[in-house]
């Protein structure tokens, strides 16, 4: 594999963006700070990592991590489909005020991105993986990219199977692009079972660049998205008859939730069975793993430049997966398995081997990350930082969360309680994730819990009217 095919040259562009962006900040402020190196992962569950209980998978670079760090338990990503997930993400702000709430919709302009305000405060910004949004990412903030991926390369794409042998419907002509544009066939067309090594080279050769100013890495992988290929030399580690089935497997979901045929549930047959599930995730989690393994490079060429001691890290995913749970495999749901996201953040002023309950959305990343490296937050920026639960002086920044997807669905969760909404079909749902984390009973026709659904309805309908 050749790595410098992977990570290109910076361009003069983006090298002239960052001395100008640096002359504005004291080289003595700027050696303090620390780098920061965003890692989002594409569809994971969160209990597909060993640090959040999973006693199958093997996830040892992202347990460390979480040793290390701090991990939030109840993380939520606004929207559990890529695009507006990651428009949130480069924010700090909702869909429905960055102007995305699908796919093919524009971030406001007037907003003040992640990266451009990392960029403004003297820090080198990379951008490395998948690309999802309008645009480029030297739109967005970026000076520049590595191991960029993103669709562009239909002409040389020939269909494909997956691990199972069912045919590609995900990342069709997507391939990878100098920081100039220029399409890069030679390093793969659609998913490929190494592809998150190709991520993770690009991203090192970043890390080992020499420089100046402080680096803001945001690295996107593809994995564990469909289609899903076995990494060479993890064939037969998960073997799919000794893989538990989630505790919430169902067979089918009992009505239409708004995406019942979409592309993401056609992916498994109906209705679901134990051994299509089981199958489905030995390959998910032998992805997981290759990835971890991967991320764990990324770590050791921190390590070795000596970086990594002042490397503020973050992993998390731009939302879960369903993979048989509730008899749903795709990801447009607000159950748990879904709507809740991994959320590791180690690195200075961070507390070790920490674990928190405090509910927070992926957009809230951007004001934490900020307010932990001294950079001034936008007022464009609506997310809340948490580094009051990260420091003990708060137990939480945010009440309740509310989710969405399309017209379709709408989800208000409180530390304790769930009501989910599905206004095209007139359907209520109401979980209790206390006694109930898996969301096995629905209790939205208990009577003994008419006080609650009522409370949570006048709750939600609220904040549909403030869309």
């Amino acid at each position: 594999m050749n790595r410098t095919l992977i990570s290109l040259t910076l361009s003069l562009v983006g090298l002239s963006a960052t001395l100008t962006a640096a002359q504005h900040v004291p080289t003595e402020r700027l050696s303090r700070r620390p780098n920061v190196l965003i890692l989002v992962s594409d569809d994971q569950r969160a209990d597909s990592i060993g640090a959040y209980g999973n006693t199958i998978i093997e996830t040892p670079n992202l347990d460390r991590l979480a040793r290390e760090g701090s991990l939030f338990h109840r993380a939520v990503c606004g929207n559990p489909i890529c695009t507006p997930s990651r428009a949130e993400i480069m924010t700090g702000c909702s869909g429905f005020q960055n102007g995305v709430v699908d796919f093919g919709g524009k971030i406001d302009p007037s907003l003040t991105r992640w990266a451009t305000a990392m960029g403004n405060a003297g820090y080198q910004t990379w951008y490395v993986g998948k690309w999802h949004n309008n645009g480029a990412p030297h739109d967005h903030g970026y000076q520049a990219t590595a191991g960029w991926y993103r669709g562009g390369g239909g002409k040389w794409w020939k269909d494909q199977t997956d691990h199972h042998g069912r045919p590609v419907t995900g990342y069709r002509g997507w391939i990878f692009h100098s920081d100039k544009g220029e399409k890069l066939p030679d390093l793969g067309v659609g998913l490929t079972g190494d592809i998150s090594a190709k991520f993770a080279d690009a991203a090192i050769e970043v890390i080992e660049r020499p420089r100046k100013q402080p680096f803001f890495l945001h690295v996107n992988f593809t994995a564990p998205h469909d289609p899903l290929h076995m990494p060479t030399g993890l064939e037969g580690k998960y073997k799919p008859r000794e893989i538990p089935l989630p505790r919430n497997f169902r067979s089918q979901h009992p009505f239409d939730h708004g995406n019942f045929m979409g592309r993401d549930e056609v992916l498994l047959p109906f209705p679901r069975t134990k051994k299509d599930v089981q199958a489905d995730l030995a390959v998910y989690y032998s992805v997981v793993d290759h990835m971890d393994q991967q991320i764990g490079r990324i770590f050791a060429a921190l390590k070795s430049s000596n970086q990594w001691d002042n490397t503020l890290v973050i992993f998390t995913s731009d939302h879960g997966l369903a993979m048989g749970s509730h008899g749903l495999r795709g990801k447009q749901n607000m159950y748990e398995h879904t709507i809740n996201v991994p959320m590791i953040i180690r690195g200075p002023k961070v507390p070790a081997n920490r674990k928190f309950d405090a509910q927070m959305y992926l957009r809230d990343m951007y004001p934490t990350v900020c307010e932990l490296t001294g950079v001034p937050i936008p007022k464009s920026v609506t997310a809340k930082s948490v580094v009051p639960v990260l420091n003990g002086k708060a137990q939480r920044v945010h009440e309740f969360t509310y989710c969405y997807f399309r017209k379709f669905q709408r989800m208000i969760r409180t530390d304790r309680w769930k009501l989910i909404h599905y206004p095209e079909v007139g359907k209520w749902q109401l979980f209790d994730l206390t006694n109930d984390p898996k969301e096995i009973t629905d209790l939205i026709d208990s009577e003994k819990h008419i006080d609650v659904r009522d409370r949570l309805t006048k709750m939600l309908k609220k904040q549909m009217e403030n869309e």
